[in-house]
C-alpha cells in the first residue's frame, strides 16, 4: 500500500550507502541478506527476539541495498532479480515459522499456517499475472501502463513489501501477540487478493 508512496524516499536514504559499496556485487549482497535473513529466523527460533529483529531489519536494509547497487553500477539482471525474489520468500516463510516454533502453541502454529497459505495463494496470482503481462507486451499490446524498478510488474495492494517489514517487526518486537497479529495480516493479504482479482479482470479480461 505505502511501497510506491515510500519509494523515492527509499531511494534518497539508499542512494549514498550504494555508492559507498558499489565495489560489491549485487548478488553479494543478495547473498549477505539471505545469510542475515536465515539467521534472524534462527534466532528467533531460540527465542532470542530482539537479535532476531535487528537481523530481520538488516536483511531489509541489504534487500534494499542490493538493487540499488545493481541500478547504480549497471549490473542489473533477471538472474540477480530472480535469485532476490526467492531469497526474499524463504526468509519471509522461515521467520515467522521460527517465531511461531519458539512460541510453541497450537494457536501459534495455526497462525503462522493460516498466514503462510495466504501468501502462498497471494504470491501464486501475482507472479502468474506478472507472466501474462510480460506476454502481452510480448504481443505488442500497451494498454498496461505501470512501471516499476522491481524486476517483474506487481499491482499494488494492501499488504506490499512496507507492511510486511512492519508486520514481521510487530511480530518480534511483541511475540505473545504475534498470533493475533498474524492472523490480522493473513486476512489482509486475502483482501490484497481480491484488490490484484479486480485490478487482473479489468486489465487482463479480454471481452
Amino acid at each position: 500500500m505505502f511501497d510506491e508512496r515510500l519509494r523515492a524516499a527509499k531511494v534518497t536514504i539508499l542512494a549514498p550507502l550504494a555508492k559507498r559499496y558499489s565495489g560489491i556485487h549485487p548478488l553479494q549482497l543478495t547473498s549477505a541478506a539471505f545469510a542475515v535473513g536465515l539467521l534472524a529466523a534462527a534466532t528467533a527460533a531460540v527465542g532470542n527476539y530482539w537479535a532476531a529483529l535487528l537481523l530481520w531489519l538488516l536483511n531489509r536494509l541489504l534487500d534494499g541495498l542490493d538493487g540499488e547497487v545493481a541500478r547504480l553500477t549497471g549490473k542489473q539482471s533477471d538472474w540477480g532479480g530472480y535469485l532476490d525474489i526467492v531469497c526474499d520468500f524463504v526468509v519471509y516463510a522461515l521467520v515467522p515459522f521460527a517465531l511461531a516454533w519458539s512460541l510453541n502453541s497450537p494457536g501459534a502454529l495455526f497462525a503462522v499456517a493460516f498466514l503462510l497459505v495466504t501468501f502462498y495463494v497471494n504470491s501464486g496470482s501475482w507472479l502468474y499475472m506478472s507472466a501474462l503481462i510480460e506476454k502481452r507486451r510480448g504481443y505488442g499490446e500497451t494498454s498496461i501502463q505501470e512501471k516499476t524498478l522491481t524486476s517483474i510488474q506487481i499491482p499494488t495492494g494492501l499488504i506490499e513489501g512496507t507492511e510486511t517489514i512492519i508486520f514481521y517487526s510487530l511480530f518480534l518486537l511483541l511475540p505473545a501477540y504475534a498470533p493475533y497479529l498474524m492472523v490480522l495480516m493473513a486476512f489482509l493479504v486475502i483482501i490484497t487478493i481480491f484488490q490484484r482479482l479486480s485490478w487482473a479482470e479489468s486489465q487482463l479480461h479480454d471481452g
